[in-house]
């Protein structure tokens, strides 16, 4: 299977149909809650569109010229920038735009409580500590060489970073649309994992095993797979959501909610 004929069958398709979905909610009048309304929507997906592609670009061709995983030539078309193909910059963008559009979807018919809860700092401060520990961790592997850990503590360090300073940011708020959050990580993960084992097993890349724990999901699906595509999503439906809310602005000074022109 070619790369393009994976994005063809497994994100362009479902996109399109959250697409006409989406417009058919916009003539049926069915918006986003007024507490997720604090920018427009389209505004926050191209953001993380952009990020994504900003941030995962050196990452990925670092994985790729180390040999942690690889492509099949004959698959793609042969465009590389750096030392991954087009294909792979053209997933970073159909991802984010999936996983968006199923959250934005989602937050239409999701329920959340009316605020975030109380002593909401404790929850910013626990889920922060608790991922800086895990992030620790796999720094730690890669300081001293553990191979067999390298593709998992790559992905935890790259991946964990950012969504510390997120729940630093806005733990509280987290909670407060954990329906949402979580439906916005599972089953976007749960199908692009599904998806992404069917690509390896037609060749369209693959995975390094001295470079892995060789644990597979399902029998399939390599467990550093799946750990990319959970924190990928993460990271997608998490600042999504802290970018919706009408509770983050009031956590920006004011000058810079001005410039930004972001009303509470």
């Amino acid at each position: 299977m070619k790369y393009f004929g994976f994005l063809a069958r497994f994100v362009i398709l479902p996109l399109t149909m959250l697409g006409i979905f989406t417009w058919f909610d916009a003539k049926r009048g069915k918006k986003l809650p007024n507490k997720l309304s604090a920018l427009p929507p389209a505004a926050i997906l191209g953001a993380h569109v952009g990020l994504a592609v900003a941030y995962t670009t050196p990452w990925d061709n670092y994985l790729v010229k180390t040999r942690v995983w690889w492509y099949d030539k004959k698959l793609v078309t042969g465009l590389i920038l750096g030392y991954v193909p087009i294909e792979e910059y053209t997933f970073f963008v159909l991802q984010t735009a999936l996983t968006g559009m199923f959250l934005l979807t989602m937050a239409r018919y999701t329920p959340s409580d009316d605020a975030p809860p109380k002593n909401g700092w404790r929850y910013r401060v626990g889920l922060t500590l608790g991922l800086g520990a895990v992030w620790a961790w796999s720094v730690y592997n890669l300081i001293t060489g553990r191979k067999k850990l390298t593709y998992l503590s790559l992905t935890l360090a790259w991946g964990l970073l950012p969504l510390m300073f997120q729940t630093a940011f806005g733990g509280d708020i987290l909670v407060q649309h954990r329906k949402l959050v979580a439906l916005g990580i599972v089953l976007p993960t749960l199908y692009l994992g599904v998806s992404d084992s069917l690509a390896i097993d037609s060749g369209t890349w693959s995975i390094n095993p001295e470079k892995t724990v060789d644990l597979h999901i399902g029998g399939k699906l390599p467990l550093e797979e799946g750990v990319f595509f959970l924190l990928t999503n993460v990271l997608i439906s998490v600042g999504m959501t802290l970018m919706l809310s009408k509770e983050s602005p009031k956590r920006i000074p004011p000058k810079l909610r001005q410039w930004l022109r972001i009303r509470e």
